[in-house]
């Protein structure tokens, strides 16, 4: 599944430089430093934390896309840094187990 194949599912783009990325795995962290070394390269990770410090530990996680679980948005300055930087930002209205459930459904 890739990115961009989420949007047919319920999740919303807030910025999707590389909707063709493919999706391996599910990683569900806001602790940014347990997140920095436990995700997997490809990985969707989910959180509620929208600071630019979630851009740069996706960068260095590599993984393929950050779900703001609970509506939560990412502030519009940060959007072009996302975009500068190849990260895809995706939105889900729904709380973040419901929205992990529903991902692993997906992937499944």
């Amino acid at each position: 599944m890739t990115v961009k194949d989420l949007l047919e599912h319920g999740f919303t783009a807030q910025v999707m430089p590389d909707g063709d990325r493919e999706i391996n795995g599910v990683y569900i962290g806001d602790l940014l430093s347990w997140v920095m070394g436990r995700a997997q390269m490809d990985n969707a990770w989910i959180t509620i934390m929208s600071n630019v410090n979630v851009i740069a530990v996706a960068s260095l996680a590599d993984t393929s896309c950050v779900i703001l679980a609970e509506d939560v948005q990412m502030p519009e300055d940060l959007i072009a840094t996302a975009e500068a930087k190849g990260i895809n930002i995706l939105g889900s209205a729904e709380p973040i187990y419901e929205t992990a459930v529903k991902l692993a459904g997906l992937l499944s």
